[in-house]
């Protein structure tokens, strides 16, 4: 089985964490990989690119002719993938050396359309005392009560999350009105695919801990206003999905909305009862003010949004 895995950037300013994530992909376990790398509407970031990477017979480039965002720049990167599968991480994130082996190995035994792995941080500015593990997915990183490796989700993020090529093909890639472009906070363009994904055929995402990507927590994502702002348009994006694809999109996070009142604020409270500490009590202030923020998003994106 033949993976091509796309990384997209734009910045000169994250370029050295891009080829890191550049060659955490050229040093897996796994062979039969080919990168695809593009670059969204940077000429001068291009032509670096091209003299460090252009040559080497496993990479293709590409660079747009401008800033179109992440959602088109993965589906440029489609007309140069000959793989039978599709693996996509960002610039930002560094892939354990098991990565793309442990992605086929599932596509191998579970005969699946999609898979995903489970981001895991890397602190560059320390580990934050006031934010809580189910808010992990904030700053990228898989949260408490996600799910167990077999499981079918929805989707993955979008720096750990592969698909059959055909699939991707299929369906014509990915919604370029969703998804990070410059400033525009409408985000989760993975969630809309995998929802069409799953609206056609009827099948999900495959996950698999151990298919693990580190993803860079830089100091700006640990910033409360930063975290807020976050929380406040993931909230929105989620009321768009329900207005894009035609299933129930919140279905999953309904699902972690239950567990997080009926399980995991009760032990919290309980913790902090028995075996009070600052660090506790931060989390769970934090994680009531981050439940309200995406709310409020949410409500906002009923009273504004106009497909």
């Amino acid at each position: 089985m033949n993976v091509s895995a796309v990384v997209c950037t734009y910045s000169e300013e994250t370029y050295d964490h891009f080829r890191e994530a550049i060659d955490s992909i050229r040093n897996q376990t796994y062979t039969n990989i080919e990168i695809i790398l593009v670059v969204d509407g940077n000429e001068e970031l291009y032509e670096r690119v091209e003299a460090e990477y252009g040559y080497l017979p496993d990479v293709k480039t590409h660079c747009n002719e401008e800033n179109v965002g992440l959602s088109a720049s993965r589906n440029n990167a489609l007309e140069y993938v000959t793989g039978d599968v599709v693996a996509l991480i960002d610039d930002d994130a560094v892939a354990d050396e098991r990565w793309i082996e442990e992605l086929v190995s599932v596509y191998k035994s579970w005969d699946a359309i999609a898979v995903g792995g489970k981001m895991t941080p890397i602190w560059t500015a320390g580990k934050p005392r006031f934010l809580p593990a189910e808010f992990y997915w904030l700053v990228g990183v898989t949260h408490k009560g996600f799910a167990e490796s077999g499981e079918e989700v929805r989707n993955t993020f979008g720096s750990n999350i592969s698909f059959r090529t055909w699939v991707l093909e299929e369906l014509g890639g990915f919604e370029s009105a969703v998804g990070r472009q410059g400033d525009k906070n409408l985000q989760a363009h993975e969630t809309e695919f995998c929802s069409r994904m799953r609206e056609k055929y009827g099948r999900g995402v495959i996950y698999n801990a151990d298919a693990k990507v580190g993803h860079k927590v830089f100091d700006y994502r640990i910033d409360k206003r930063w975290l807020l702002e976050r929380a406040f348009w993931q909230g929105y994006s989620k009321h768009v999905m329900e207005q894009i694809v035609s299933e129930d999109a919140s279905v999953e996070e309904s699902a972690f909305l239950k567990r997080l009142v009926f399980s995991f604020v009760p032990s919290r409270c309980w913790s902090l009862l028995t075996t009070p500490s600052v660090p506790k009590l931060l989390q769970l202030i934090t994680l009531f003010v981050l439940t309200g923020t995406v709310g409020a998003g949410y409500l906002y994106g009923i009273a504004t949004w106009q497909s």
